[in-house]
């Protein structure tokens, strides 16, 4: 048979399995009926392994991995279905829908804002890009902007989350446990490190140079150019580029914005000596309830799964099957749990969409433990 043919074939093959999907999913559905009448769960693991089973001897040995593949989407699908026909309002979904029954149009415009660092960070320059008039507060630690809006000092917070040379804040992250937040609105920012140090001091003057994790990190080859040079992590740039400025030494230098040295009346020995010129932090700002604004399209999500194989692939079928894009997907471990992993979801959907509503009634009944961090939009 020559291609044409083969194609017109397989063709045939679709519509007739297109038929059987149909019907089977519409099967799914009384079956969902059934097992509402008797108060069972959507999923019956005994049931699908028989299934499979059944299936993999009549595909054979050459075809049974892919008949297994190809039933397990299918049973995704139909759980997923289910899912939405069984699942009746959750407390989550209920907290969500009463939040946007009198939906906020507009983010506001001035607010108390937390960010941690000193005058001159580049959270301080989120705040501005988030807020056109922020009354800004400075903290000297992550956790203490956590625990100034989880406590009402500050109306909002500003965290870094993410850097596209250096990844992800695992401290941020690891702090979102202990603390009741949403996130309400994130901001990807342009950073441009320079080397920056007193007026006068030459670069063969350095003998160390400060500065956070995370820029020493985006600024690794630079620094290798310079072996004999002490690195040292310091808890803020900005913070770093004050000390160099107020210390006596005259051999130190900091990595911090090129705003810092206007600051501080510090010299810049080098600029751009971050690795990658495109460069960006991604900063969220956080509230003490949960706000969600007209255009929110982002959704994160905090959740653990049951400790046996496959559950993840699960969690993530759910995202699929509704259609939607994992745009993240973050796993730090839990402590006391031998390599058990809590992960993070950001998710491209709003929850003004009625399938995103029942694929969070989904997965939350599915999780182990999941929390809501918020619905917003990205600048």
């Amino acid at each position: 048979m020559d291609l044409e043919a083969l194609r017109l074939r397989v063709n045939e093959i679709d519509d007739e399995i297109a038929k059987l999907f149909v019907e089977r999913m519409q099967t799914s559905a009384k079956i969902a009926e059934a097992k509402a009448e008797k108060n069972l769960p959507v999923l019956d693991q005994k049931r699908e392994n028989q299934v499979l089973q059944r299936v993999m001897d009549q595909a054979g040995e050459e075809f049974e991995l892919y008949i297994k593949t190809l039933y397990h989407t299918m049973f995704e699908v139909s759980r997923s279905y289910q899912a939405g026909l069984l699942t009746k309002e959750t407390p989550l979904s209920q907290e969500i829908i009463a939040n946007f029954q009198e939906p906020k149009l507009e983010f506001p415009r001035k607010a108390i804002v937390a960010c941690q660092g000193v005058e001159g960070s580049y959270a301080e320059r989120a705040c501005g890009k988030l807020f056109s008039m922020p009354n800004t507060m400075f903290f000297n630690s992550f956790e203490s902007v956590f625990n100034a809006v989880e406590m009402g000092l500050c109306q909002y917070g500003v965290l870094p989350i993410e850097n596209s040379s250096a990844g992800s804040v695992t401290e941020v992250y690891d702090l979102m446990v202990r603390h009741k937040f949403y996130v309400v609105k994130s901001l990807k920012l342009h950073i441009n490190h320079a080397l920056v140090t007193k007026k006068g001091i030459k670069l063969s003057d350095i003998k160390e140079i400060i500065s956070h994790e995370q820029a020493l990190q985006q600024c690794s080859e630079f620094l290798k150019s310079l072996p004999n040079v002490k690195v040292t992590v310091f808890e803020n740039t900005a913070t770093a580029a004050k000390y160099v400025a107020e210390c006596d030494r005259t051999d130190i230098a900091a990595l911090s914005s090129p705003e810092c040295a206007k600051l501080y009346g510090l010299d810049i020995l080098k600029e751009d000596v971050q690795n990658n010129a495109n460069n960006y932090t991604r900063f969220i700002c956080i509230a003490k309830n949960m706000e969600i604004y007209a255009g929110a399209n982002k959704i994160s999500l905090m959740l653990s799964v049951e400790h046996r194989p496959g559950s993840l692939h699960e969690m993530i079928g759910k995202v699929a099957c509704q259609g939607l894009n994992l745009s993240k997907l973050e796993s730090r471990p839990i402590p006391g749990k031998d390599f058990e992993f809590r992960f993070y979801f950001d998710i491209e959907g709003s929850v003004f969409s009625p399938y995103v509503l029942t694929l969070l009634k989904d997965m939350e009944l599915s999780a182990e433990q999941l929390s809501f961090l918020g619905c917003y939009s990205e600048m």
